[in-house]
């Protein structure tokens, strides 16, 4: 088993080491990469969310335990300042992150970096070089970058899978969840197709109103039946049906009483 460098490392810089620490100086690097390529700009800061869990998976040699200890001593210092308010929905407690920079000397992050893995005794020759000439800080970064590509379009489906489960939920009185893997793809199926948000409610009216007060058709009141990408469409279809027979308004004769009984 290799442990010398042959992969991509995370850089580390000595500087920083002596401000927070090895530990807070790994995290704050990656905010810091991350802020560089983010495009949450939010009361003119670059911000990044993340879990706990997704931290893991970038430190895959720390538990969430530590991780959640390490932030917390950086948002006590300063250093880092987090939030919640700048999710889209209540319900989702992510945390934002974002460095503030006035808390560090100006040219923490304008030196070339050296890695954690080198050897102590090895001397660092530092010279300055622009961010944009850094290496990738983590392992598969390449891979990790194409998934934030799509990180917008995933988002809003798990938007609008949250809304529209729980409007389904609110008109049936069920209880179905909108993490359910397999509801998830089919409502991003149907939003690849170019359903919107309206459609999905408008179906789940429609259906209600047909099915609700029938026993033997009650149970098809569930994302597997309404969400399918047959029934969905047939759905779509019948909706364009009964608005266009709305619109066929019955016109009421126009009665003259001033001619008495005459007939014409």
């Amino acid at each position: 088993m290799k442990l010398l460098i042959d992969e991509e490392p995370i850089p580390l810089l000595p500087s920083l080491v002596h401000l927070v620490g090895i530990n807070g100086a790994l995290v704050m690097q990656q905010v810091h990469f991350r802020s560089l390529i983010s495009k949450n700009v939010r009361d003119g800061h670059r911000w990044i969310y993340k879990t706990y869990s997704d931290w893991t998976k970038e430190f895959t040699f720390w538990s969430s335990n530590t991780i959640r200890r390490i932030i917390y001593d950086l948002e006590e210092k300063g250093y880092l300042i987090s939030a919640h308010h700048h999710n889209r929905m209540k319900i989702d407690n992510t945390k934002w992150y974002r460095i503030d920079y006035t808390k560090l000397p100006a040219s923490t992050f304008e030196l070339e970096q050296v890695t954690c893995s080198e050897a102590p005794c090895a001397p660092v020759e530092v010279k300055q070089v622009h961010v944009a000439e850094l290496g990738k800080p983590i392992t598969k970064e390449l891979k990790e970058s194409l998934k934030i590509k799509n990180k917008d379009q995933v988002e809003m489906n798990l938007d609008v899978a949250h809304i529209v489960i729980q409007y389904l939920n609110d008109k049936t009185g069920k209880h179905f969840k909108a993490t359910s893997a397999a509801t998830k793809k089919m409502i991003a199926g149907r939003v690849k197709e170019g359903y919107t948000q309206e459609d999905f409610m408008k179906v789940i009216d429609l259906k209600v109103s047909q099915w609700m007060n029938h026993a033997e058709f009650n149970r098809f009141l569930r994302p597997s039946t309404l969400f399918s990408a047959t029934n969905f469409e047939n759905y779509i279809n019948e909706l364009a049906v009964v608005q266009k027979s709305k619109k066929r308004l019955l016109v009421l004769p126009v009665l003259d009483f001033t001619k008495g009984d005459e007939h014409v």
